[in-house]
Protein backbone atom coordinates (compact mmCIF):
# COMPACT_ATOMS: atom_id res chain seq x y z
CA UNK A 1 0.00 0.00 0.00
CA UNK A 2 2.44 1.99 1.00
CA UNK A 3 3.86 1.69 -3.06
CA UNK A 4 0.41 2.98 -4.07
CA UNK A 5 0.55 6.39 -1.98
CA UNK A 6 3.48 7.22 -3.31
CA UNK A 7 2.58 6.75 -6.87
CA UNK A 8 -0.62 8.46 -6.40
CA UNK A 9 1.52 11.89 -4.61
CA UNK A 10 3.82 11.52 -7.62
CA UNK A 11 1.44 11.68 -10.32
CA UNK A 12 0.75 15.10 -9.25
CA UNK A 13 4.46 16.19 -10.71
CA UNK A 14 3.12 15.11 -14.12
CA UNK A 15 -0.08 17.49 -13.39
CA UNK A 16 0.80 21.04 -15.07
CA UNK A 17 2.62 19.53 -17.81
CA UNK A 18 -0.47 17.39 -19.32
CA UNK A 19 -2.76 20.60 -18.49
CA UNK A 20 -0.62 22.82 -20.66
CA UNK A 21 -0.02 20.36 -23.50
CA UNK A 22 -3.87 19.53 -23.52
CA UNK A 23 -4.58 23.16 -23.26
CA UNK A 24 -7.07 21.79 -20.19
CA UNK A 25 -6.93 25.20 -17.79
CA UNK A 26 -10.60 26.56 -20.13
CA UNK A 27 -12.08 23.12 -19.69
CA UNK A 28 -11.02 23.06 -15.79
CA UNK A 29 -12.84 26.98 -15.45
CA UNK A 30 -16.39 26.20 -14.33
CA UNK A 31 -15.26 23.35 -11.81
CA UNK A 32 -12.86 26.16 -10.03
CA UNK A 33 -15.56 28.69 -9.81
CA UNK A 34 -18.05 26.16 -8.35
CA UNK A 35 -15.03 24.99 -5.53
CA UNK A 36 -14.64 28.36 -4.83
CA UNK A 37 -18.36 29.23 -4.33
CA UNK A 38 -18.71 26.11 -2.34
CA UNK A 39 -15.57 26.59 -0.24
CA UNK A 40 -17.09 30.45 1.11
CA UNK A 41 -20.62 28.71 1.66
CA UNK A 42 -19.76 25.89 3.86
CA UNK A 43 -16.54 27.82 5.81
CA UNK A 44 -19.00 30.45 6.40
CA UNK A 45 -22.03 27.84 7.68
CA UNK A 46 -19.46 26.02 9.45
CA UNK A 47 -17.97 29.11 11.61
CA UNK A 48 -21.39 30.32 12.41
CA UNK A 49 -22.61 26.73 13.47
CA UNK A 50 -19.34 25.86 15.44
CA UNK A 51 -20.24 27.87 18.70
CA UNK A 52 -23.68 26.94 18.65
CA UNK A 53 -22.95 22.54 18.76
CA UNK A 54 -20.44 23.31 21.42
CA UNK A 55 -22.81 25.10 23.76
CA UNK A 56 -25.54 22.38 23.09
CA UNK A 57 -22.89 19.26 23.67
CA UNK A 58 -21.85 21.40 27.25
CA UNK A 59 -25.40 22.26 28.34
CA UNK A 60 -25.54 17.96 29.07
CA UNK A 61 -23.57 18.82 32.09
CA UNK A 62 -26.23 19.79 34.53
CA UNK A 63 -23.64 19.95 37.59
CA UNK A 64 -21.39 22.44 39.14
CA UNK A 65 -18.78 20.83 39.36
CA UNK A 66 -16.32 19.94 36.35
CA UNK A 67 -18.82 22.12 34.63
CA UNK A 68 -16.00 24.76 32.89
CA UNK A 69 -13.38 21.66 31.85
CA UNK A 70 -16.56 20.06 30.19
CA UNK A 71 -17.23 23.24 28.69
CA UNK A 72 -14.00 23.86 27.11
CA UNK A 73 -14.09 20.33 25.68
CA UNK A 74 -17.58 20.92 24.35
CA UNK A 75 -16.57 24.15 22.69
CA UNK A 76 -12.82 22.21 21.12
CA UNK A 77 -15.06 19.17 20.22
CA UNK A 78 -17.93 21.31 18.70
CA UNK A 79 -15.28 23.28 16.74
CA UNK A 80 -13.32 19.70 15.63
CA UNK A 81 -16.73 17.74 14.39
CA UNK A 82 -17.79 21.34 12.29
CA UNK A 83 -14.37 21.20 10.63
CA UNK A 84 -14.33 17.84 9.74
CA UNK A 85 -17.63 17.45 8.76
CA UNK A 86 -17.40 21.00 6.65
CA UNK A 87 -14.29 18.88 4.74
CA UNK A 88 -16.22 16.19 3.88
CA UNK A 89 -19.30 18.22 3.11
CA UNK A 90 -17.21 20.40 0.18
CA UNK A 91 -15.62 17.17 -0.73
CA UNK A 92 -18.17 14.91 -1.69
CA UNK A 93 -20.41 18.28 -3.19
CA UNK A 94 -17.97 19.29 -5.24
CA UNK A 95 -16.57 15.37 -6.41
CA UNK A 96 -20.51 15.22 -7.38
CA UNK A 97 -21.29 18.55 -8.85
CA UNK A 98 -17.77 18.59 -10.90
CA UNK A 99 -18.60 14.75 -12.80
CA UNK A 100 -20.18 16.50 -15.56
CA UNK A 101 -17.13 18.48 -16.39
CA UNK A 102 -14.15 15.98 -14.80
CA UNK A 103 -15.48 13.19 -17.15
CA UNK A 104 -14.83 14.37 -20.01
CA UNK A 105 -11.39 16.08 -19.33
CA UNK A 106 -10.31 12.61 -17.78
CA UNK A 107 -11.29 11.06 -21.17
CA UNK A 108 -8.85 13.39 -23.09
CA UNK A 109 -6.42 12.40 -20.79
CA UNK A 110 -7.19 9.13 -21.27
CA UNK A 111 -6.80 9.71 -24.71
CA UNK A 112 -3.41 11.46 -24.62
CA UNK A 113 -1.76 8.50 -22.54
CA UNK A 114 -3.12 5.92 -24.60
CA UNK A 115 -3.30 7.36 -28.27
CA UNK A 116 -6.96 6.21 -28.47
CA UNK A 117 -10.22 7.96 -28.23
CA UNK A 118 -11.14 6.78 -24.43
CA UNK A 119 -14.71 6.71 -25.17
CA UNK A 120 -16.60 5.92 -28.59
CA UNK A 121 -20.04 7.85 -27.38
CA UNK A 122 -19.73 10.70 -24.82
CA UNK A 123 -21.38 9.86 -21.64
CA UNK A 124 -24.14 12.54 -20.60
CA UNK A 125 -23.90 14.99 -18.33
CA UNK A 126 -26.89 13.70 -16.26
CA UNK A 127 -25.27 10.19 -16.55
CA UNK A 128 -22.05 11.48 -15.36
CA UNK A 129 -23.75 12.85 -12.82
CA UNK A 130 -25.81 10.23 -11.62
CA UNK A 131 -22.95 8.01 -11.30
CA UNK A 132 -20.73 10.64 -9.48
CA UNK A 133 -23.93 10.68 -6.96
CA UNK A 134 -24.57 6.79 -6.30
CA UNK A 135 -20.97 6.39 -5.60
CA UNK A 136 -20.11 9.41 -3.25
CA UNK A 137 -23.42 8.78 -1.19
CA UNK A 138 -22.35 5.28 -0.62
CA UNK A 139 -18.77 6.49 0.09
CA UNK A 140 -19.74 9.45 2.61
CA UNK A 141 -22.14 7.21 4.31
CA UNK A 142 -18.94 4.67 5.06
CA UNK A 143 -16.82 7.97 5.86
CA UNK A 144 -19.01 8.87 8.29
CA UNK A 145 -20.04 6.66 10.16
CA UNK A 146 -15.83 5.55 10.55
CA UNK A 147 -15.75 9.31 11.37
CA UNK A 148 -17.64 9.21 14.75
CA UNK A 149 -15.78 6.57 16.20
CA UNK A 150 -11.92 8.35 15.27
CA UNK A 151 -13.27 11.54 16.87
CA UNK A 152 -14.37 10.30 19.87
CA UNK A 153 -11.40 8.43 19.96
CA UNK A 154 -9.02 11.56 19.86
CA UNK A 155 -10.05 12.48 23.81
CA UNK A 156 -8.37 9.01 24.86
CA UNK A 157 -5.13 9.78 26.35
CA UNK A 158 -2.35 8.31 24.41
CA UNK A 159 -4.78 6.73 21.83
CA UNK A 160 -5.90 9.35 20.40
CA UNK A 161 -2.58 11.12 19.18
CA UNK A 162 -3.17 8.84 16.11
CA UNK A 163 -6.95 10.33 15.49
CA UNK A 164 -5.70 12.94 13.49
CA UNK A 165 -3.56 10.96 11.08
CA UNK A 166 -6.63 8.12 11.15
CA UNK A 167 -8.82 10.86 10.08
CA UNK A 168 -6.68 12.32 7.15
CA UNK A 169 -6.11 8.87 5.90
CA UNK A 170 -10.22 8.27 5.67
CA UNK A 171 -10.73 11.73 4.12
CA UNK A 172 -7.92 10.84 1.44
CA UNK A 173 -9.11 7.39 1.16
CA UNK A 174 -12.83 8.52 -0.18
CA UNK A 175 -11.38 11.59 -1.90
CA UNK A 176 -8.48 9.43 -4.15
CA UNK A 177 -11.67 7.25 -4.96
CA UNK A 178 -14.05 9.60 -5.81
CA UNK A 179 -11.13 11.25 -8.24
CA UNK A 180 -10.37 7.92 -9.74
CA UNK A 181 -14.31 7.26 -10.18
CA UNK A 182 -14.20 9.57 -13.30
CA UNK A 183 -11.82 7.26 -15.24
CA UNK A 184 -12.95 3.97 -13.78
CA UNK A 185 -16.66 5.59 -15.14
CA UNK A 186 -15.56 4.14 -18.49
CA UNK A 187 -14.26 1.10 -18.05
CA UNK A 188 -16.15 -0.39 -14.95
CA UNK A 189 -20.19 -0.43 -13.90
CA UNK A 190 -20.21 1.02 -10.11
CA UNK A 191 -19.16 -2.24 -8.16
CA UNK A 192 -16.13 -2.88 -10.13
CA UNK A 193 -14.81 0.43 -9.53
CA UNK A 194 -15.68 -0.33 -5.68
CA UNK A 195 -13.46 -3.51 -6.34
CA UNK A 196 -10.82 -1.77 -7.94
CA UNK A 197 -10.13 0.95 -5.51
CA UNK A 198 -10.33 -1.27 -2.32
CA UNK A 199 -7.17 -3.60 -4.26
CA UNK A 200 -5.48 -0.28 -5.21
CA UNK A 201 -6.44 1.84 -2.17
CA UNK A 202 -2.78 3.15 -1.82
CA UNK A 203 -2.94 5.26 -5.06
CA UNK A 204 -6.45 6.63 -3.52
CA UNK A 205 -4.84 7.42 -0.33
CA UNK A 206 -1.62 8.83 -2.22
CA UNK A 207 -4.01 10.91 -4.60
CA UNK A 208 -6.54 12.26 -1.78
CA UNK A 209 -3.46 13.46 0.67
CA UNK A 210 -2.66 15.98 -2.04
CA UNK A 211 -5.99 16.76 -2.17
CA UNK A 212 -6.48 17.39 1.84
CA UNK A 213 -3.29 19.34 1.49
CA UNK A 214 -4.75 21.46 -1.39
CA UNK A 215 -7.53 22.33 1.12
CA UNK A 216 -5.43 23.68 3.61
CA UNK A 217 -4.18 26.37 1.49
CA UNK A 218 -6.23 29.53 1.55
CA UNK A 219 -8.09 30.18 -1.46
CA UNK A 220 -5.85 28.86 -4.11
CA UNK A 221 -6.04 25.58 -2.82
CA UNK A 222 -9.78 25.32 -3.27
CA UNK A 223 -9.59 26.63 -6.87
CA UNK A 224 -6.98 24.48 -7.75
CA UNK A 225 -7.83 21.24 -6.15
CA UNK A 226 -9.93 19.53 -8.49
CA UNK A 227 -7.94 20.37 -11.87
CA UNK A 228 -4.57 19.08 -10.37
CA UNK A 229 -6.55 15.57 -8.23
CA UNK A 230 -8.46 14.63 -11.10
CA UNK A 231 -5.16 14.97 -13.22
CA UNK A 232 -3.03 12.79 -11.54
CA UNK A 233 -5.88 10.24 -10.35
CA UNK A 234 -6.65 9.87 -14.43
CA UNK A 235 -2.83 9.47 -14.97
CA UNK A 236 -2.21 6.16 -12.20
CA UNK A 237 -5.74 4.93 -12.76
CA UNK A 238 -4.80 4.63 -16.63
CA UNK A 239 -1.54 3.05 -15.68
CA UNK A 240 -3.15 0.52 -13.34
CA UNK A 241 -5.46 -0.42 -15.23
CA UNK A 242 -3.12 -1.25 -18.39
CA UNK A 243 -1.17 -2.72 -15.94
CA UNK A 244 -4.66 -4.82 -14.59
CA UNK A 245 -5.28 -5.75 -18.11
CA UNK A 246 -2.10 -7.72 -18.93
Amino acid sequence: MVKGIIQGVKAYFKVFGYISTLKLWKYFLIPMVVSLVLAILIGGFSFALSGVIGESISSLWSWEFGKETFKTISTVFGALLIVVIGLILFKYLILILSAPFMGPISSKIEAHITGQIAIPEQSSALKLLARSAKINSRNLIRELTLTLPILIISFVPLIGLISPVLLIMLQAYFAGFGNMDYTLERHCNAQESISFVKKHKGLAMGNGIVFILFLVLPVIGVILVMPFSVTAATIVTIDKLKEDTK
